[in-house]
């Protein structure tokens, strides 16, 4: 006879943690890995942590995000991928395009967000720009006919130029559309070109070693060197000593002693990515969101660089630059 008023009892109890559990439910905290290829926080990260606070994201309160770096040794991507993927985040965001490769490779079920990538069609990433499929989407920061411009700005500067060297870094997947699209540009322009492919950061001095032998007029630097790899200073100050235009896409090249820098905003394109992590958390598939080319692009002219290599600018190329570096 006492079963019914027990079975009250638990009933009632039941039913007074559901308004609990369900707050228990809403306050899920979402949880973003980040997976970069370079050793620290750079502008792109500190602009899409910004990005997610304008938003209305506060780290460690409305969102968590794991950090993980690869402390310039790219061996470590694979692992650092496999690991956010056990943690179960819910958005996996990777900058550049060798840690976006490593999270296509660790998941096809977690949403994935380029902060910055190389072309995601060429490389395999996504059917189209306009509807990903897949899991894969962002904002992508390399567009074919920026070659071109770039040998157009070398060529004003040196009207002469006929030779044309390319670095490019073999553990990057997308270094071949780099190699093709400066070379297609070099041969709409008359020039012979030199593909010099390094797979470590310790071959630099070699691959200068075979530009001089190959009497190479300009170098063209894969923005990866910069950014990721963290040798601009480096590259520019070989460059100087051979008395070798450079130019790049980063803006931090010219800054870093590079002679010219031409490419898009990339600071812009990382605080764009958190647009797309808000969409997904909110439940739109990253299958269909489009996926954003860069808008704005910068020209740094490095002035004090020219005067090492004995170059004159043009006020018609000064006036036209949108930083130049004295």
């Amino acid at each position: 006879m006492a079963i019914k008023p027990i079975v009250g009892l638990l009933v009632g109890l039941a039913l007074a943690f559901v308004p609990l559990a369900d707050a228990q439910q809403a306050k899920k905290v979402p949880r973003i890995g980040y997976l970069a290829f370079r050793a620290s926080a750079s502008p792109g990260e500190k602009a899409f942590l910004q990005g997610l606070q304008d938003l209305g994201y506060v780290e460690g309160k409305t969102i968590v995000i794991e950090w993980r770096w690869t402390t310039g040794k790219p061996e470590l991507l694979a692992d650092l991928a496999a690991e956010l993927v056990r943690l179960k985040v819910d958005v996996l965001v990777a900058a550049p395009t060798p840690a976006v490769q490593a999270a296509k490779n660790a998941t096809s079920t977690i949403p994935i967000v380029m902060a910055f990538a190389a072309d995601p069609v060429r490389t395999g990433f996504v059917a189209s720009l306009a509807r990903p499929g897949g899991n894969i989407t962002g904002v992508s920061g390399i567009m074919p006919e920026l070659a071109g411009k770039r040998l157009e700005l070398l060529r004003e500067l040196f009207p002469k130029l006929s030779r044309l060297a390319f670095l490019a870094y073999g553990g990057d997947p997308a270094h071949g559309l780099f190699v093709k699209d400066a070379q297609g540009a070099a041969q709409s322009f008359g020039m012979q070109f030199q593909s010099l492919v390094i797979a470590s950061p310790d071959e630099i001095e070699g691959a200068f070693s075979a530009m001089v032998r190959e009497r190479a007029g300009a170098l063209v630097v894969q923005p990866l060197f910069v950014g990721s790899l963290g040798q601009g200073r480096r590259i520019a100050d070989l460059a100087v000593q051979n008395r070798l235009p450079t130019v790049s896409d980063l803006g931090t090249f010219a800054d870093a002693g590079g002679l010219i820098s031409y490419g898009p905003d990339v600071v812009a394109l990382y605080r764009r990515a958190a647009t797309y992590v808000d969409k997904i958390l909110k439940g739109t598939k990253p299958a269909d969101l489009p996926i954003e080319q860069p808008t704005k692009f910068e020209f740094v002219i490095n002035l004090k660089t020219a005067k090492q290599i004995g170059l004159t600018v043009p006020q018609s190329v000064l006036f036209r630059a949108d930083k130049v570096i004295k």
